[in-house]
């Protein structure tokens, strides 16, 4: 086979320009400090990238989810501690007017007085308000759970959940009548006869009122402990997260970014090529006439 000078210009122009094109590329890559700039850099990397972004956005919304549960948790977990304080509260002044032999018309009317105020707190607390919607009304439209007779005007049918793994949901609410009660025996209902009883010295419904009282605390210490368990189970979701977004930001580092030292020795190591190449080129490329002419 007969091999012409013009051949071998052609591949030794050829063997130069893929020389140039691998320094072009590693020298990109040191620029940009990825390694895949385009798909066709690597199919399989760009693959995993793509898998570990998508991975890397379910997190971050879960991570939004577990705030949002946490926020809404300890909101409830702080009303229902308060709403704790005032029931004993409220308690301890049964208790007193139960003694109606030593109590005046006076004192049960200051009592009574009393009793209503924390009772238009409750209510108040009951009616908690957490990014525009109530703590404890359930998934309503409503912009309050309970009206101001006491009656529940939310939805207990239905429970405000948040996803915070990719399998595991949890539900962040609880309802008026799941913490409080409903009916005669809820808590409002409870602690407004109290004040009507207290203003009468009825001392037989004021021990009646002492037990369902503590049916009403009792109900609110179950819904503080429940409150209490998924909000550590929150936190624990918290930290999976955590580790979870550090662990693929790490493997989309290992697919994407520029090994600095790996990729310089690879850069020197073209220039040695292609200056190697083109030495060898200048000797293989016969001179032209203009050549002989100097």
């Amino acid at each position: 086979m007969r091999i012409t000078q013009r051949t071998v210009a052609q591949t030794s122009l050829q063997g130069l320009n893929q020389n140039l094109a691998a320094i072009a590329k590693l020298q990109q890559q040191l620029t940009s400090g990825r390694t895949i700039s385009a798909p066709s850099d690597s199919p399989t990397g760009t693959n995993r990238a793509m898998q570990t972004r998508s991975d890397t956005a379910a997190a971050t919304q879960q991570a939004r989810n577990i705030s949002d549960g946490k926020a809404w948790l300890d909101s409830t977990d702080s009303t229902l501690q308060s709403m704790l304080s005032q029931v004993r509260k409220v308690r301890e002044l049964t208790v007193q007017a139960s003694n109606t032999g030593s109590l005046n018309e006076t004192a049960a009317a200051g009592i009574k007085a009393e009793v209503e105020g924390l009772r238009e707190s409750l209510l108040g607390l009951t009616n908690t308000v957490l990014q525009g919607r109530p703590l404890f009304g359930g998934v309503t439209s409503e912009s309050r759970a309970y009206a101001d007779d006491g009656t529940f005007v939310g939805r207990a049918d239905a429970e405000v959940t948040r996803r915070i793994s990719n399998s595991e949901s949890i539900r962040i609410d609880i309802s008026g009548p799941e913490a409080f009660g409903d009916g005669p025996t809820g808590l409002l209902a409870v602690v407004e006869k109290v004040a009507g009883d207290v203003g009468a010295l009825d001392s037989d419904e004021l021990a009646k009122d002492l037990a369902a009282l503590d049916e009403v605390m009792n109900r609110l210490l179950v819904a503080a402990a429940d409150v209490g368990t998924r909000a550590a189970r929150v936190e624990r979701a918290e930290q999976v997260n955590t580790d979870l977004q550090l662990t693929l930001k790490t493997q989309l580092a290992e697919v994407e970014n520029v090994d600095l030292p790996r990729t310089i020795m690879e850069l020197e190591m073209q220039k040695v090529g292609y200056e190697a190449a083109l030495s060898a080129t200048s000797k293989a490329i016969q001179p032209s006439l203009v050549d002989f002419l100097r």
